[in-house]
């Protein structure tokens, strides 16, 4: 019976990733299926005030995405003093602000509660809420990411009929206790009974801009009586259940000069608890580098929100298998089991709106050609640990034993240990490296290359 060794594990004994074996899928965004490009999201809606976006779902892009066949993303913008109207949640949702001031409301049977939002603000919309969602800004646009967990409606670009329309007659009058034509009039904009110069206006109206209710421009006053006794997220904590949290009001996990690491696991907060998820963002300095790691549980979806720069994922031949031509799958069957565990390096540039997934176990490194801002969802995020390959601090390679760093890798353990104390910083660095001018021209491998060479 042949045993499946994990991939970490063999990326971390440097089995598979030899220098001859790694392939490089750098040519094409096509051919990197960890890379959803910012048009792969399909607009719900648009008008003057905003849009909705949603993108394409992950396992339509790759079948190694099927664990994350029930999570959608979801990126919402708005005008100044604009207001996106009560929608009905038939999805829990994560929701992220990205830039911009919001006023957020949530109804509950007995009373209503209202938050102050601002960038790095996050909190949990439980599927059944009604919630609307205002930008309190006199000059910036709202930009919020929303993960759907699952998303019933978000299968395609109609507008949503009023789920209130689907009782019947009897049900509305008696739960409103009120004749059904008043009903009709005031909540569910029935068609079939209104006069046909009203009907005639009303289609003239969906025709210039279909869905033009969702989106609307508010003024002044109704920002502030909207943002009356509204709450702002705590700076002491982000253990509340349903308050909004922020990322920024903690220290973050991973800083120095290069970069700074913000992040919350569901260990610290019940609202991502319930869900299994983390939240993080990542700052990255113009001409920094995230050093190389992998999570040990979680996939993580990360989008780039402001910045430019290019991240290298190292990822299992095979599981482009998608993007390959029949060619390809015929030579891979043809050269067998020892071929389909190549390392294959997948390298892409990243722009502002651009999505990539991390897969657990899978190493991943980020540069940053100007200031590079991520925010990422962990999927399985409970008990999850990053392990660097690189770095000072937190170096899973440096904590093997020195008899098993003679076995695992091409140089001795001490030229192992030596090569790992060059990197002076931790977690992030320099993007450019060293030269050092004392190395021979005849220098050996680097001893840890079997495990670093894909980058």
């Amino acid at each position: 019976m042949a045993i499946k060794v994990p991939f970490q594990l063999l990326m971390l004994l440097g089995i598979i990733s030899l220098a001859s074996s790694v392939r490089d899928s750098s040519r094409s965004d096509q051919e990197n299926p960890f890379l959803f490009k910012y048009n792969r999201f399909q607009t719900l809606f648009e008008n003057e005030n905003g849009h909705i976006r949603l993108l394409q779902r992950f396992d339509k892009r790759s079948k190694i995405f099927e664990n994350l066949q029930n999570y959608r993303l979801l990126e919402y913008n708005s005008k100044p003093h604009t207001l996106f109207l009560p929608q009905h949640n038939d999805a829990d949702f994560i929701l992220a602000v990205l830039s911009g001031r919001a006023i957020l409301t949530v109804l509950s049977p007995n009373n209503r509660n209202s938050f102050n939002l601002e960038r790095g603000d996050t909190i949990k919309l439980p599927a059944g809420t009604i919630a609307y969602l205002a930008n309190r800004d006199d000059n910036k646009d709202l930009r919020v990411l929303d993960l759907a967990i699952p998303s019933f409606l978000l299968s395609g670009s109609e507008n949503q009929q009023s789920f209130l329309s689907g009782f019947s007659k009897n049900i509305l009058e008696a739960s409103f206790n009120a004749n059904y034509e008043e009903i009709e009039r005031v909540l569910i904009e029935e068609q079939e009974k209104e006069p046909q110069h009203r009907r005639d206006i009303r289609d003239r109206r969906r025709q210039q801009s279909q869905e033009a209710n969702i989106i609307v421009k508010v003024s002044r006053e109704q920002i502030e009586e909207l943002s009356k006794n509204a709450k702002s997220s705590s700076k002491k904590s982000v253990s509340s259940e349903s308050e909004p949290f922020n990322l920024g009001n903690r220290d973050p996990i991973y800083s120095n000069k290069f970069g700074n690491f913000f992040e919350i696991t569901p260990e610290k907060n019940p609202q991502l608890q319930d869900f299994d998820i983390l939240v993080n963002a990542v700052e990255i300095k113009e001409g920094s580098l995230l050093l190389p790691h992998y999570n040990s549980r979680s996939t993580v979806i990360v989008a780039a929100i402001e910045g430019k720069g290019e991240f290298e994922l190292v990822g299992q031949r095979n599981e482009n298998q998608q993007e390959q031509r029949k060619e390809d799958e015929e030579e891979e069957e043809e050269e067998g089991q020892e071929r389909s565990r190549q390392v294959q390096r997948y390298r892409s540039r990243l722009s502002p709106g651009d999505v990539f997934v991390i897969p657990a176990g899978h190493p991943v490194a980020v540069s940053a050609s100007s200031n590079l801002y991520l925010v990422g969802f962990g999927i399985n995020a409970e008990n999850n640990q990053r392990n660097f390959l690189a770095g000072e601090e937190d170096n899973v390679i440096s904590q093997i034993h020195r008899p098993v760093k003679e076995l695992a890798f091409p140089g001795s353990a001490q030229q192992v240990d030596r090569l790992l104390k060059n990197q002076k910083q931790s977690y992030f660095a320099n993007a450019q490296p060293q030269q050092r001018e004392e190395e021979s021209p005849r220098k050996r491998r680097d001893p840890i290359s079997s495990i670093l060479e894909a980058f």
